[in-house]
């Protein structure tokens, strides 16, 4: 994981407008979400293992995931970029059946904090800044 700088950390705003912005960037609303928390997330690589996530913590109201009607406000947090490498081949411990496939679908990531290189980090700082130059008014 490598932290970075952006003029976004401390920002309060509404989490529909913040979402909505996000999404003409490309970023989703990360699974790790809770009620008073979560992550913006958009990809840089094709495969999907390279992530500029822009965290947040609700100040007020509580998130209801992608609910459109949510009046919750959050604080955004220090953006940060972050590796996962998953074993590309065979899950050799993997069960068969139809009960464990509908609960291990997925494997863990071998590496979920696995070193970033430099390209990666340039190119997530290029995105942060348009990102803010676009961003709401305060």
């Amino acid at each position: 994981m490598v932290p970075l700088e952006s003029t976004l950390v401390g920002r309060e705003e509404a989490f529909n407008q913040v979402r909505q912005y996000l999404n003409t960037k490309e970023f989703s609303l990360g699974g790790n979400w809770d009620y008073d928390h979560g992550y913006f997330d958009r990809y840089l690589d094709e495969a999907h293992k390279v992530w500029l996530r822009i965290p947040f913590q609700v100040t007020h109201g509580v998130l209801d995931g992608d609910n459109e009607s949510t009046t919750a406000v959050i604080e955004i947090g220090s953006p940060f970029v972050l590796k996962h490498v998953y074993n590309e081949g065979m899950d050799k411990n993997a069960q068969a059946g139809f009960v464990t496939s509908l609960v291990n679908q997925f494997q863990d990531p071998l590496d979920k904090n696995a070193p970033v290189e430099d390209k990666w980090v340039s190119q997530a700082k290029t995105l942060l800044k348009e990102v803010e130059s676009g961003w709401l008014p305060q």
